[in-house]
């Protein structure tokens, strides 16, 4: 289906006439290098979130430079205006964390705020780090003007003997250090070498998953989503974004005929098969309540049950995004599920073509000599990793993980913390054992404020050799690099009094990932006795960001929205 363009667009209206009023608008923009001829073209906004805050950004300049090109090319006149970004791997383990998820909101309301208020025509945003991609989409089915996202790109492996190494082998190696099972400097060398240079963390973690989830949508370019950072192809990409951007203004593609109900179900499909991220679920959640479209958390199991898991990525599997790019990257993966039936074919995207035009000429053979990407009738998983739990413990649901996990279930019990630093010191101190389920509460959207991962306490289990011996729930989240028993996004949270906040140390928990259950074994009597003498705790932050986000700030299970009702 190929839209036909729209004949007569009156961009701005800020085209010149005689006597009109908004000389004083162009005059303005004329200080910034517009002419006269310049006021009858579409004004582009570019939202850059380059940084050199985190490496995930660090490489994004030359790419915002190709899409302004690419904008002026097509015949588009760029404004460019930055937005924010943290790094997830440097904040994590700290209270800086909290900012992270916080980061996603304060990017839409930037990118909402600039494109409304300059009144743009259209918008391309430039993002690396996890919270970029879900903080664009957000702004951009707010705005419902067009627009196309470019992701920054991923990172290169790093080596240290021999072995290939990404941001959680550190993560990993200081539990392994604490274990006795490496030296201080192959610690080091680890340290030192497992990020090599620009682009986001390497294996299928939030920033790839989410970037893979948005080509799937139809909001970015085809194939663009697993490119390495450092390649000539992403440069092209960007400008080939640029070239898109101004044909979607001028066929009037909006994010609202391409982000429908059905392209959100080909992005958890994509997630499925390639076993994103955890946090695909918060984010998509929040894209869809931002772009009107029902989605809720029980649709990911739904889709889960029919997507099998059929990508060998890290952090549970051996491979990097890199890798995946290699054998085709989500065009293959798309192309495969397409065949199947798995996917919506007839779905508009920013090409201007469906995604079945899109994927005309992919191949859906599995390539051979590889064991990146498998076959759907011998997969890795006959579902997606991807697992809803719901139970006494969390009426609203929870998100597991199942990819690499060798035990699907576990009771055990209670290791109870009320903050990830109270857990990660239980760790160190060798006071978590075998068999233990490990409880970290009040670490969820409002209780940290901000729901911070817990990749520093799982990292720190695995590199302990516990990741498959003990369970771990929490109402915060998990980093894409988190495999195990875990269980995260536990709702009600323990902020507002849900059942989590009510456990105790001993109360035996389970966890089973094949019954879709997540249960302490007490009554409702129990529960219902011990929430009368549960009191709310006092906010952690009572002016600032923090404090306005616990004000606003919603369930997990919807998406940890700060706008709804």
């Amino acid at each position: 289906m190929q839209i036909q363009s729209v004949k007569k667009l009156n961009f701005r209206s800020y085209v010149i006439t005689e006597g009109d009023t908004r000389a004083p608008n162009r005059a303005m923009l004329r200080a910034v290098g517009f002419r006269d001829q310049d006021f009858s073209k579409p004004i582009c906004g570019v939202a850059s979130a380059y940084s050199t805050i985190t490496p995930c950004n660090s490489g994004i300049r030359i790419l915002e430079e190709a899409a302004i090109n690419g904008i002026y090319e097509a015949g588009g006149m760029p404004q460019v205006f930055g937005t924010i970004t943290i790094s997830d791997g440097i904040s994590m383990g700290t209270e800086g964390m909290k900012y992270s998820l916080v980061s996603r909101e304060v990017i839409a309301d930037a990118i909402e705020t600039v494109c409304n208020g300059q009144r743009m025509d259209g918008v391309l945003a430039i993002g690396g780090c996890d919270k970029n991609m879900p903080g664009a989409l957000i702004a951009m089915a707010r705005l419902n003007i067009p627009s196309i996202f470019v992701y920054g790109g991923t990172i290169l492996p790093g080596y240290y003997n021999g072995k290939e190494l990404n941001i959680v082998s550190v993560f990993e190696a200081v539990g392994e250090f604490n274990a006795g099972k490496i030296s201080r400097e192959e610690f080091l060398e680890i340290e030192r070498k497992a990020c090599p240079g620009p682009g986001s963390c390497g294996g299928m973690y939030t920033a790839n998953t989410m970037s893979s989830a948005i080509e799937a949508m139809g909001m970015s370019l085809p194939g663009s989503s697993t490119m390495p950072a450092v390649a000539s192809e992403k440069e092209r990409s960007a400008f080939e974004s640029g070239e898109a951007l101004v044909n979607l203004i001028k066929n009037q593609i909006t994010p609202s005929m391409i982000m429908t109900r059905k392209a959100f179900e080909n992005a958890i499909a994509v997630v499925m098969a390639i076993g994103g991220s955890t946090n695909a679920v918060l984010h998509l959640l929040a894209i869809a309540h931002a772009m009107g479209v029902p989605l809720t958390i029980d649709d990911f199991e739904k889709i889960a049950r029919k997507v099998p898991h059929i990508a060998d990525m890290k952090p549970s599997g051996k491979y990097l995004a890199v890798h995946l790019h290699q054998y085709g990257g989500i065009p293959k993966i798309m192309k495969i599920l397409l065949e199947a039936g798995l996917i919506h074919g007839d779905c508009l995207t920013v090409t201007g073509k469906t995604i079945e035009e899109n994927l005309k000429h992919i191949d859906a053979k599995i390539p051979e000599n590889q064991d990146v990407i498998y076959p759907l009738d011998k997969p890795l998983y006959p579902r997606g990793h991807l697992v809803i739990l719901k139970g006494n413990l969390a009426p609203g649901g929870a998100v597991a993980k199942i990819s690499g996990v060798k035990n699907f279930s576990i009771t055990g019990p209670a290791k109870v913390y009320n903050s990830e630093e109270e857990c990660m010191e239980a760790i160190l101190s060798n006071k978590i054992q075998e068999g233990d389920v490990v409880v970290i509460r009040y670490e969820g959207p409002k209780g940290g404020p901000g729901m911070r991962e817990m990749l520093a306490p799982t990292s720190a289990l695995v590199g302990k050799g516990l990741g498959d011996k003990v369970g771990l729930i929490t109402d915060g989240r998990f980093s894409g690099g988190t495999y195990g028993m875990v269980v995260g996004h536990v709702s009600p949270e323990a902020a507002v009094g849900g059942p989590i906040a009510l456990i105790r140390d001993g109360d035996l928990i389970t966890i089973d990932a094949s019954k879709n259950e997540l249960n302490v074994h007490l009554t409702e009597e129990e529960l219902e006795a011990r929430k009368k003498e549960w009191t709310p705790p006092e906010p952690r932050y009572k002016k600032g960001v923090l404090y306005k986000y616990y004000k606003l700030v919603g369930s997990a299970e919807f998406g940890a929205v700060t706008d709804a009702d």
